[in-house]
């Protein structure tokens, strides 16, 4: 499974990703698309964004990739915009780093 990541790692997330075989890579900066594409976006199965600030990447991730399965990890409301994308939204709150690991890599 290959995962594409943007925004900050608070929580351990990416750990708890490649623990569980996941190829993880992390988008350094501003997930724009020469970034996305960059870092595999084109391959990934998924896009983790923890930046609701970057939630633009979101729509251009689904261009490139229309496959993509989009994750927010974030406890911050998405911008309408993006309300059109199939976006799994997850709080930290509700849902720690190892539990979502699980459910992404089964």
């Amino acid at each position: 499974m290959n995962v594409v990541f943007a925004g900050a790692d608070v929580e351990g997330l990416v750990d708890e990703l490649r623990e569980r075989g996941a190829d993880v890579t992390v988008v350094d900066g501003i997930a724009n698309r020469p970034a996305l594409e960059d870092a595999g976006i084109h391959e990934a199965d998924i896009f983790l964004i923890t930046d609701v600030g970057q939630a633009t990447s979101i729509v251009v991730a689904k261009d490139i990739n229309p496959d993509l399965r989009v994750v927010a990890y974030t406890d911050d409301s998405l911008p309408e915009f993006v309300s059109g994308q199939e976006v799994l939204s997850v709080d930290p709150a509700l849902l720690g780093p190892d539990a979502v690991a699980d459910e992404l890599t089964q």
